[in-house]
């Protein structure tokens, strides 16, 4: 029989404990997806010049001052709640609140966007079915799959996952073969030094990384199951690096070879921003064939439901550890089987309306798309202070190591701020919005503390 805890019978709900290191790695790769460069490739070769695999080295890069302070910060405070509980420990309940509030933005809304690429991409294989009727179709699919548990989300997210993967090795090994045969398009440098059409520009690369880091959101999803793994925090942080390093190197092998064989020049894209968006397939169909262009959209269409998976998850686990402190009704921190249900179905309701909502709608995804990211970038700032505030200003974990505790983090906190300014100005206000509403509810509730820490 199902045990259920309630935050007004118990002292605290729990969660179970059950995942492994690679269960971690298959939740993190999942919400990036292996192959998300596919999506944004045409926008990034077109605004770097070309250099669209320097443009992924440097971004990996500067989420590993992210990833970095993630891992400082897990082993601090093992809870799911991720910044949410990071920067009650660090800052204050009051930041606590914002970093949660802002990350809950992103965490409902990037769900709604890979249902919604899920559906698009079956709409195109099966278009006799609306899209809006297979976004709405992936969203009950996985939302069974998590109130099942999180468990068996993750043995059937392994099978998508290594699916996806097996298509990327697919396409490297025919794009290797294309062009030990053919020869590449431009040159073997060009995806790291500009393919020379419009010459290589600093300026051009540092403002495609700002597009480009969005496309990491997802891998601190890990450090939200921090409660529900085995081998204790050690684990998390470690997953948390892997993860990010893992699709870094992903990211750039597959938009180097992608720039090799792409038939027209960055100069051309830029010119004409509706090849874009279907870049990465064009240069696919041209060089190895139609069927690799269609085995990589089915992919897409599985693996964006299963991103989708890994990310209601998440946000699931952070309504719950919200609720759990009190900060959203208490109905939400109930856990049945060591699964916080009632949050998963709020998180998946709020999900499937904005996702259906934007399926029927012919710039959908331009809304969706342009709101869903300031909310992390927000949250990966209170993470970075965060850090500085617990082992600096407060020393919770003795005398600092300044490189570690300060230097990297407020390397980080700039990182993510200059995103920030050059996010488009919708997501500039959506997120002000967001801000303003939880600085209200933040003002209504308080600053009350949770008395386990008060000690």
């Amino acid at each position: 029989m199902a045990s259920v805890t309630d935050p007004g019978t118990a002292p605290r709900a729990a969660l179970r404990r059950s995942l492994g290191f690679r269960d971690l790695v298959v939740y993190g790769l999942l919400f990036i997806a292996p192959m998300a460069p596919v999506g944004v490739f045409g926008t990034l070769d077109a605004k770097s010049h070309g250099a669209v695999a320097l443009v992924y080295l440097c971004a990996t890069v500067a989420m590993a001052f992210t990833a970095f302070s993630y891992a400082q910060m897990v082993r601090v405070a093992p809870q799911a709640g991720s910044v949410f509980t990071y920067a009650r420990k660090g800052l204050g309940e009051g930041a606590g609140l914002i970093a949660g509030w802002m990350a809950m933005l992103d965490y409902l809304l990037i769900p709604a966007v890979a249902y919604l690429f899920s559906g698009i991409a079956m709409n195109a294989l099966v278009p006799e079915v609306s899209r809006w009727v297979w976004t709405a179709l992936a969203v009950l699919v996985t939302t069974a799959l998590n109130l099942w548990g999180v468990r068996a989300a993750a043995r059937v997210g392994f099978a998508v996952l290594t699916m996806e993967i097996a298509v990327l090795l697919v396409f490297v090994v025919s794009a290797v073969t294309v062009l030990v045969r053919d020869g590449a398009q431009r040159g073997w440098l060009s995806p790291l030094t500009g393919d020379g059409s419009l010459g290589f520009s600093l300026a051009a690369v540092l403002g495609a990384v700002s597009v480009a880091v969005l496309s990491y959101l997802g891998f601190d999803a890990i450090a939200s199951f921090a409660e529900e793994v085995t081998g204790g925090s050690a684990r998390v942080a470690r997953a948390v690096l892997f993860c990010l390093a893992l699709a870094g190197v992903l990211f750039v092998v597959q938009s180097y070879l992608a720039a090799l064989l792409m038939p027209v020049s960055s100069a051309q894209l830029a010119a004409d921003p509706a090849q874009q968006g279907p870049a990465f397939y064009t240069a696919v169909e041209s060089s190895v064939g139609t069927w690799l262009h269609d085995l990589v959209a089915v992919s897409k269409a599985i693996g964006a439901a299963f991103a989708a998976l890994a990310g209601q998850a998440a946000a699931g686990r952070l309504v719950f550890a919200m609720a759990r402190e009190r900060r959203l009704p208490g109905v939400l921190a109930r856990t049945s089987d060591g699964t916080p249900r009632p949050a998963l179905l709020v998180a998946a309701t709020i999900t499937l309306v904005a996702a259906v909502w934007a399926a029927r709608r012919d710039d959908g995804l331009d809304q969706l798309v342009s709101v869903v990211d300031v909310g992390a970038l927000v949250a990966f700032t209170l993470l970075h202070a965060s850090v500085v505030g617990w082992f600096v200003v407060k020393r919770g974990a003795g005398p600092p190591v300044w490189w570690k505790h300060l230097l990297l983090p407020v390397l980080g906190a700039a990182v993510t701020i200059a995103v920030i300014v050059e996010a488009a100005w919708t997501a500039q206000v959506v997120g002000a919005v967001w801000l303003a509403v939880g600085l209200a509810v933040l003002a209504l509730q308080g600053t009350r503390r949770d008395p386990e820490d008060t000690a």
